[in-house]
C-alpha cells in the first residue's frame, strides 16, 4: 500500500511528529524525568506553531492536514495532563478544576462537532490559537515554579474559545476547517442565503 503524496507533506510531517512525541513524552513523564519532558514538550509546541505557517506558506492546506493537526493537538494536551499528573502531582491537585475546565474545553466542542457532523471538527479559529498558545507558555510558568495566574488567565481564553466553536457547529450545516472565527462563518453563510 503507497502513501498519497498529498498526504506526505512538511506540514502533514510537522503535526504528525507531534502524535510521534506522545508516547515518548509519556514515558519520559513515567519515569520522572521533567526536564526531557519539558524539552520535547516545547520542540511539540514549536512543531504546533510551524505545521499550519507552512501548509499556508508552502500552498499545502489540507483538510487532512486540518484534522490531522487536531488530532495531534487532543493527544497532546491529554498526554501533558497525564505527564503532569505523573511529574507535579502537587500542582495538578491544587489546580484540577483550571485543568478539569481546560480539557473540557478541547474536548466539549469535539463531542458536539462529532454528534452533528459523525466527524471532528477542525476549526482552529483565532481564539483557539490565542488560547493554545496562552496554555502553552502558562505551563512553563507554572510547572516551572512561577506564578499561577496565567494559567488561569489562559484557562477563560480557552472558554471563550469553546463557545465560539460550539456556536460555529450549531449555526453551520456543513462542516468546515480552518476558520477564523464565528464571524466569519455567520458572513459565509449570510453570502449563500
Amino acid at each position: 500500500m503507497t502513501i498519497p503524496p498529498e498526504i506526505l507533506t512538511v506540514p502533514n510531517l510537522l503535526t504528525l511528529f507531534r502524535i510521534l512525541c506522545v508516547p515518548i513524552l509519556l514515558l519520559l513523564a513515567w519515569q520522572g524525568y521533567e526536564n526531557a519532558f519539558m524539552g520535547l514538550l516545547a520542540t511539540a509546541f514549536l512543531s504546533d506553531a510551524l505545521d499550519g505557517l507552512v501548509a499556508r506558506l508552502m500552498g499545502q492546506v489540507s483538510q487532512f492536514g486540518a484534522k490531522l493537526d487536531s488530532c495531534a493537538d487532543v493527544s497532546l494536551f491529554v498526554t501533558i495532563t497525564v505527564g503532569a499528573w505523573w511529574l507535579w502531582p502537587d500542582i495538578v491537585r491544587r489546580e484540577a478544576a483550571y485543568i478539569g475546565v481546560v480539557m473540557a474545553c478541547y474536548l466539549l466542542p469535539a463531542i458536539i462537532g462529532y454528534l452533528k457532523f459523525r466527524a471532528f471538527t477542525s476549526y482552529h479559529t483565532w481564539i483557539v490559537k490565542g488560547a493554545v498558545a496562552s496554555i502553552g507558555v502558562s505551563l512553563y510558568v507554572f510547572f516551572l515554579g512561577g506564578p499561577v495566574w496565567p494559567f488561569r488567565y489562559a484557562t477563560s481564553l480557552c472558554i471563550l474559545a469553546a463557545i465560539e466553536e460550539i456556536a460555529i457547529t450549531a449555526v453551520s450545516t456543513e462542516l468546515h476547517s480552518d476558520v477564523r472565527s464565528l464571524a466569519d462563518v455567520l458572513r459565509y453563510l449570510s453570502k449563500r442565503q
